[in-house]
């Protein structure tokens, strides 16, 4: 298969590749600007993931809540500090907790509204 990459669409590209490249860390790439306002960009993560930005061109974007980007984590430092990043300025939707599952697990709507499911599954004894 083909690899899978979230792609978000928000009306400040820079601000929100500013804004994700604080929480997560990484290198950016801006494909293109116009006018001194970036249009596309790529966020390179450590772990070899990706996410890609876009402009809205003035459509009018729908917040919806059919759709979240997960991540898996594999320090739980990391989860923790990540989830309190996401949560400036953003909703809990979910308290970071340990869960039934055998996972610390949290959810937050950020302050792009993006909807961020976080998990780090605990080594089982």
């Amino acid at each position: 298969m083909n690899q899978l990459y979230p792609y978000v669409i928000v009306e400040d590209v820079q601000g929100a590749l500013n804004f994700y490249t604080e929480v997560f860390g990484g290198t950016t790439k801006i494909l293109n600007a116009q006018e001194g306002r970036v249009l596309h960009a790529e966020l390179f993560l450590a772990n070899g993931g990706t996410l890609h930005f876009s402009a809205t061109f003035g459509h009018h974007i729908t917040v919806g809540d059919s759709t979240r980007v997960m991540v898996q984590f594999t320090q739980e430092e990391e989860i923790r500090s990540i989830y309190e990043a996401l949560a400036k300025e953003g909703k809990t939707v979910v308290e970071l907790q340990d869960t039934f599952f055998g996972a610390l697990h949290g959810q937050i709507q950020d302050k792009y509204n993006i909807h961020w499911v976080l998990n780090f599954f605990k080594k089982q004894g």
